[in-house]
């Protein structure tokens, strides 16, 4: 599939998940959302429930466009083994990629002082007597 086509699936998929969620019935009894129609592309077929209170996973919009877009791990061509293979690819090309934002570092602490010492920390026999 090339980009545009991808986009264009994308974008219909966008519109069957925005239909979804605004034609579904509220069960208010069972505090359950279910869906009105089919949605084949979603795989959600009528009668599913697609919210609901408690134990309940919900529907992810990602997960179901990477089932559609999904990529065949055995047709990628590994890095050549003499280069360094999977290891100095990870190295080379994701691992040293620039973040999009700078980390946030927290200030260094400064050191607490304490209490001033009482006679230039000399003790009580130091004092000196007039």
């Amino acid at each position: 599939m090339e980009k545009s086509d991808i986009k264009d699936f994308v974008d219909e998929l966008r519109t069957d998940w925005r239909d979804l969620w605004r034609n579904r019935l509220d069960d208010k009894v069972r505090a359950e959302g279910i869906a009105k129609n089919d949605y084949s592309r979603l795989f959600v077929e009528r009668g599913t429930v697609i919210t609901a209170t408690r134990d309940f996973k919900p529907l992810d919009f990602f997960d179901i466009v990477q089932e559609h877009l999904e990529f065949d791990a055995s047709k990628a061509v590994p890095p050549n083994s003499t280069i360094g293979g999977w290891g100095k690819f990870v190295r080379t090309n994701i691992r040293k990629q620039k973040q999009p934002t700078r980390r946030f570092t927290p200030p260094e602490p400064t050191p607490k002082k304490g209490q001033q010492q009482k006679k230039g920390g000399r003790g009580w026999l130091h004092a000196k007597l007039l």
